[in-house]
């Protein structure tokens, strides 16, 4: 850590002028009262050199001690140095570590994140500028202004801007109070809200005071917009999450008319596999972890599908035309699941980590963060869907399955295999479920419940947009999910969620066949 940040300063000392750390500032920056340290410190990081980079991360890893007059850096090895010189120096036997208090490691930290802006990486210009978001303190502003002058990134200089205006709000000169009002004005950063709220009250410059009445109305406005936008994409991702859970009850439901309270289980056995290839990746592939998951997505698709076709064969083979009967034999069947993944794994919710490819986000208009793991879960659901539509339309599985679904005896009596296209359909349907708890696995626990909380949503989904109709499975499932995120936003989860049952009754009381209705002789069937 102590050499990456040395490297990074050496923009810094090529730009500016520094001047070499005295034994006085070193003294100062350790010893004495917090403020007066505080001071030393703005001082010091005002013109810094690489020795006082070198002590500022010493006093941030606590390896630090002093006696009298003397100041030493501890070393890993337990040897000291001295901070002025950079030479060996025997530690006194009684000298005294270095304590900071929370106040002075708050500004310490910064001062660090204030000597980062001059790093060669992109991403440590991008983690100071972060730190310094809430600084207020006027001693950095030489810093950040000779960091703003150096930054070649369009949208750090935007972000250092933003920083410098919010120091600049505190400005004892009233035009520069007026120059940082406006400034911020172009903000999208609640925080900066804050500040700017924060000043109001204690402003008394008539322009001023006019300046951030107007930048306040302006990011409340902006506020307002990201709001909705982070409604609408949390509304796309629980829709594409819904989809893919319901997709594979599509085909249960949908198709073959199989009541499968069992279909959550499915997903569950999904997620656990997926848990499953984790460790395996972490015990014999630990270098290879980030791609783990895409091993998973097989796995879990084969071990839900597996299970789908050993209860079709066993049990559901047997109920067929007895949608109650199928509903009381699924819902043991998914009790029994569940028992036994308590008796394999235990109780206890089990942690899937997400890949570092999947950590993360999109920064959008300041406050709105897209991560990534829910914008990759949308494609993710995209690429199931297109890929369930072409087997259903375009493939012969797809044909015996639509044939089967629309005249068994005919199909029969053509020569299709009745018996074997139910165990591929079904299959198809768990694996499909078992895709949708690998894609949960990387937002949520992963637990013997897991499927519960998901069973009531997808078949609604189903029912609402139309049994059987694959088009109206993805209207009905990204529907549902904006309409309850937007509902959220005004009523509170729960009467959401009261609300869009409600709405469900009422459509389905309208048009019981849902969104789209089947024609022909599927209606017929």
């Amino acid at each position: 850590m102590l050499t990456r940040l040395l490297f990074s300063l050496a923009a810094l000392l090529a730009a500016c002028q520094v001047h070499a750390l005295e034994p006085a500032v070193a003294l100062s920056l350790v010893s004495g009262e917090t403020d007066a340290r505080i001071e030393a410190l703005a001082k010091a990081t005002a013109t810094p050199d690489d020795k006082t980079a070198a002590l500022i991360q010493a006093l941030a890893d606590d390896a630090v001690k002093v006696k009298g007059q003397q100041v030493w850096l501890i070393q890993k090895d337990g040897q000291g140095l001295d901070p002025v010189t950079g030479t060996p120096s025997p530690v006194a036997e009684d000298a005294e570590d270095v304590i900071n208090n929370n106040r002075m490691r708050g500004e310490i930290d910064a001062a660090l994140a204030a000597l980062k802006l001059f790093s060669t990486d992109e991403k440590l210009r991008r983690e100071a500028v972060k730190t310094l978001e809430s600084e207020t303190d006027e001693a950095r502003l030489p810093l950040i202004e000779k960091a703003l002058a150096a930054e070649s990134v369009a949208a750090l200089k935007d972000q250092l801007s933003v920083v410098r205006a919010r120091i600049l709000l505190g400005s004892s000169d009233p035009a520069r109070r007026l120059e940082a009002a406006r400034l911020l004005g172009d903000s999208h950063n609640a925080s900066t809200k804050t500040v700017l709220v924060e000043r109001l009250k204690e402003e008394s410059d008539v322009a001023v005071k006019s300046a951030i009445q107007r930048s306040l109305q302006n990011i409340e406005a902006s506020l307002v917009w990201s709001d909705r936008l982070g409604a609408l994409f949390s509304g796309i991702s629980l829709g594409s999450i819904l989809l893919l859970v319901a997709l594979g009850l599509a085909i249960t439901y949908g198709l073959m008319g199989v009541i499968n309270m069992a279909h959550g289980e499915l997903m569950m056995i999904g997620a656990y596999a997926t848990y499953v290839v984790q460790g395996l990746f972490q015990k014999y592939l630990p270098g290879a972890f980030d791609w783990y998951l895409l091993a998973a997505v097989p796995a879990s698709f084969l071990a839900s599908a597996l299970m789908g076709a050993a209860l079709e064969r066993s049990v559901l083979r047997f109920l067929y035309g007895r949608p109650l009967e199928t509903l009381l034999a699924t819902w043991g069947i998914s009790l029994m699941l569940m028992q036994l993944v308590r008796t394999i794994f235990g109780a206890q919710n089990v942690g899937v980590e997400n890949p570092s490819w999947m950590s993360g986000g999109v920064l959008l208009m300041g406050n709105l963060q897209l991560p990534w793991n829910r914008i990759i879960i949308i494609a993710f659901a995209a690429a199931v869907l297109l890929g369930m539509a072409f087997l259903i339309g375009k493939t012969r599985l797809g044909l015996f399955v639509r044939g089967v679904t629309q005249n068994r005896p005919i199909a029969s009596c053509m020569g299709v295999n009745t018996a074997r296209i139910d165990t591929y359909a079904f299959a198809l349907g768990s694996g499909i479920a078992g895709l949708a708890g690998c894609a949960l696995s990387q937002v949520g626990n992963v637990g013997p419940d897991l499927g519960q909380g998901y069973i009531v949503d997808s078949f609604m989904v189903v029912v609402l947009g139309g049994v059987g109709q694959l088009a109206g499975t993805v209207y009905a499932a990204l529907g549902l999910g904006i309409l309850n995120k937007f509902l959220e936003g005004f009523a509170g989860a729960v009467l959401a969620k009261i609300a869009v049952l409600v709405f469900i009754i009422v459509f389905i009381q309208k048009r019981p066949q849902g969104i789209f209705a089947m024609k022909g002789r599927s209606a017929e069937a």
